[in-house]
């Protein structure tokens, strides 16, 4: 009863802690991890002990799961070697470097101690790492090539650790370095590979949501049980299954699986990582007494413990640097990857907040240790420590380097231009599928809701202040609202089945789940055109590479069509090939689409201030 009321009060602790830090614009991980530091101080307070198995089987494979599947494995294979430069690299980098620092400042440390520390605190978090970093809003790349970092990074750190105490207790040559790495990683590689094979088999003969996601579950632990029963690295192991189940999502799952599992995990997450930072601060009370049994003192102890955190901030640095621009020397790497201005590597750098794993590793360390005592408490300030100094400073770190995350305006170029692209995939098979003798009205309706989501994606541009889209979500929610209204009224009255009931009130919440919400960008000032991201440029068609003059406009005013016909319009286009301005998709009578009908000419460019994207009508393609 005292560990079910125990994790009750942690849960709405972590439940308002966060809201608390929503409210006040307070960084979450940061303000949990200093209430759990004073909770530890609380008389009368019971003893939460942080045992590494507790970490290592019941918060971590949950935790990079979770990751794993909202990570993009397209991006992971694009990024993969600054990611594993990073997360091999630099992790043996500094365990070495921190094993020898820590030799120099603590000499009644022995060397196998001094590294086992070093691959302690050698992994930034990925939960530190990802919170931080969702929050501060860093450039989409860089956040990919942190997230994938902080998701094998523990794999290695735990070999090295794992090396590091059978060195402690006698010798490891070299060779044994290379086959225990080269064992570790194939094995958890394959058995991911394996488990996420057999799981999106099973996943795809499944068709109930709530079974779908009891399996998506219990996925985190058969990838890691499994593994580390051979010897292997779980952690890798459920990172590949995350990765390949969270790629294959699409094609495996239902609409409603992948709904409720989203659900799941979101709300998983929410908890455990909340758990996690407030664990970390409520472990200081007891360090500090298991402190005392020790010689060094703890003055001595936390200036270690300050010149370690300044070390691992100086070694990362020295690393990344010429792991960023040492392999584009390499002219096939510098063809395809250009040099990076100097604030997107020191960014990187500093972004090396250490977490909750770092704690449960240091656990693992053998009672009999030299001065386990201290190398515990060490890693607890070298994790606050970094946790503070890089997790407060990030944000004004970002600002001060002159990056930010992605442009919205962009982002919703690209979901229009996707969205196009499915909406004639759509109507082209429903063009396939029709026999004959299916009632126009019915037909017209799917070819109109075909292409509503892509209408309503394309209005988020441009400078329209009530566009189509946002005024039938303003009154299609009104509507919704009356008719919940009444089901409840219905129900009231205790005429109608409880079922039935449910299953209406559900009809009616999916579809209010559904409603576009259009915000306009009118209001944010850009310092140039609005312009397709680099890596959909590099994909456009012919037209788009031939077709690059802009014609002066023959119509400045507005849609020559329109101007005559008295009629209205939502957005303009320019032709690219003559100069005609028509009006977009989203207005009445789409002259823009119907002057390519007509003339052949393929190539649009946005005629709205602020604009600078061109469309291709024949491939679909944005530049």
């Amino acid at each position: 009863m005292e560990i079910a009321l125990l994790a009750v009060v942690l849960a709405a602790a972590v439940t308002a802690l966060n809201s608390l830090a929503g409210r006040f614009a307070i960084s979450a991980p940061l303000l949990l991890v200093a209430v759990g530091i004073a909770a530890s101080f609380v008389p009368g307070l019971p003893e939460i002990e942080l045992l590494p198995e507790v970490v290592l089987l019941g918060l971590l494979p949950p935790l990079l799961y979770s990751a794993a599947i909202r990570t993009s494995l397209v991006d992971f294979r694009r990024n993969r070697r600054p990611i594993g430069l990073l997360s091999v690299g630099l992790v043996v980098f500094t365990t070495i470097g921190i094993g020898l620092l820590t030799t120099l400042l603590l000499p009644e440390v022995p060397l196998a101690a001094a590294l086992a520390l070093g691959a302690v605190v050698a992994p930034p978090d990925a939960v530190a790492a990802m919170t931080i970093a969702r929050r501060v809003g860093m450039p989409r790349r860089v956040v990919t090539i942190l997230e994938g970092e902080s998701l094998v990074n523990d794999a290695t750190a735990l070999v090295c650790l794992r090396l590091a105490i059978v060195a402690i207790s006698g010798t490891v040559s070299v060779g044994e370095i290379a086959v225990e790495f080269a064992l570790s990683a194939g094995g958890g590689l394959l058995v991911g590979l394996a488990v996420g094979w057999l799981v999106a088999t099973l996943r795809s003969r499944v068709t109930d949501p709530v079974t779908d996601g009891v399996v998506s579950l219990l996925t985190p632990w058969l990838a890691y049980l499994p593994a580390e029963e051979v010897h292997a690295s779980g952690v890798l192991a459920v990172v590949v299954a995350g990765l390949l189940l969270g790629h294959r999502s699409p094609t495996i799952q239902h609409a409603a699986s992948r709904i409720f599992e989203r659900t799941i995990w979101s709300a998983v997450q929410f908890l455990l990582e909340g758990l996690v930072f407030l664990l970390i601060g409520l472990q200081l009370r007891r360090l500090l007494v298991d402190l005392e049994a020790s010689d060094i003192g703890i003055t001595h102890t936390l200036l270690v413990g300050a010149a370690l955190i300044a070390a691992v901030l100086v070694l990362r640095i020295v690393w990344v640097f010429p792991a960023t621009y040492v392999p584009r020397l390499i002219p096939s790497i510098r063809r395809v990857d250009r040099n990076p201005p100097w604030q997107v590597p020191m960014l990187v750098s500093w972004a090396a907040m250490r977490g909750v794993v770092t704690l449960a590793a240091v656990f693992l360390l053998p009672a009999d240790t030299p001065e386990r005592s201290v190398l515990v408490l060490i890693a607890f300030v070298v994790t606050v420590g970094t946790l503070l100094l890089n997790g407060t400073t990030l944000p004004y770190m970002v600002r001060w380097l002159g990056l930010s995350g992605p442009d919205p305006a962009e982002d919703h170029l690209q979901e229009a231009g996707v969205l196009q692209r499915a909406s004639t995939a759509a109507t082209r098979a429903l063009d396939e599928a029709l026999v004959g003798d299916e009632p126009e009205a019915v037909v017209a309706r799917l070819r109109r809701r075909s292409v509503q989501r892509a209408e309503a994606a394309w209005e988020r541009l441009g400078n329209t202040p009530d566009p189509p889209s946002a005024v039938y979500a303003r009154l299609r929610e009104r509507m919704l609202e009356a008719e919940r209204a009444e089901i409840v009224r219905i129900r009231d009255e205790g005429v109608v089945a409880h079922d039935v009931l449910r299953d209406v009130l559900l009809i009616v919440d999916l579809e209010e789940s559904m409603i576009e919400h259009v915000q306009s960008d009118a209001s944010h000032e850009r310092g140039s055109d609005l312009m397709t991201p680099e890596q959909v440029a590099a994909v456009s068609c012919d037209h788009l590479s031939e077709l690059t003059v802009i014609p002066p406009a023959q119509t400045p005013d507005g849609c020559a069509e329109c101007l005559r016909a008295g009629t209205d319009w939502v957005h303009l286009r320019l032709c690219v090939s003559c100069g005609q301005v028509a009006c977009c998709d989203s207005s009445t009578e789409r002259h823009a689409e119907a002057h390519f009908r007509q003339t052949g000419h393929p190539v649009i460019r946005s005629f709205e201030t602020g604009e600078g994207w061109r469309w291709c009508f024949i491939d679909e393609r944005l530049a």
